[in-house]
């Protein structure tokens, strides 16, 4: 990648709904520019989908929240494996520090937070956990 694609990836972050005509004229380039670049970055899979983000206030009965995942040994492409086939995980990262793992856990009330804990606490390979839940989030 080079600064042109990194600066369209930083615009598509900022709305991925911006049009190629937008997204060429910030950019001072073609819409054909444009397109083939997205194209090329999606074909790579660096670019591997559009979302939406919503803000908080949105959904103000979710909750979210932060598991640390400790891997008993060499258990690791397992948990991951597991996690990922987990409904309540919507995020999963590999971190050094404490944790190995760092799962962002959604739930739509506190019993369904409770059984997808459970859920994860029993997948084989998982030593300990520690949650924390999401209270308030400012961006």
């Amino acid at each position: 990648m080079d600064s042109l694609d990194q600066q369209l990836i930083a615009l598509l972050r900022a709305d991925a709904r911006m049009s190629v005509a937008d997204l060429a004229h910030k950019l001072s380039v073609s819409r054909a520019t444009v397109t083939n670049r997205m194209r090329k970055l999606e074909q790579a899979q660096v670019i591997v989908g559009y979302t939406v983000r919503l803000k908080p206030e949105a959904e103000p009965d979710r909750i979210r929240a932060w598991m640390g995942v400790l891997v008993e040994g060499n258990q690791g492409r397992a948990v991951i494996a597991s996690l990922l086939g987990e409904p309540g995980v919507a995020a999963l990262h590999d971190t050094n520090g404490r944790w190995d793992l760092l799962a962002e856990l959604e739930a739509r009330s506190m019993p369904e937070l409770s059984q997808v804990l459970e859920r994860v606490r029993l997948i084989k390979g998982i030593r300990g956990t520690e949650t924390s839940i999401h209270l308030a989030s400012y961006r």
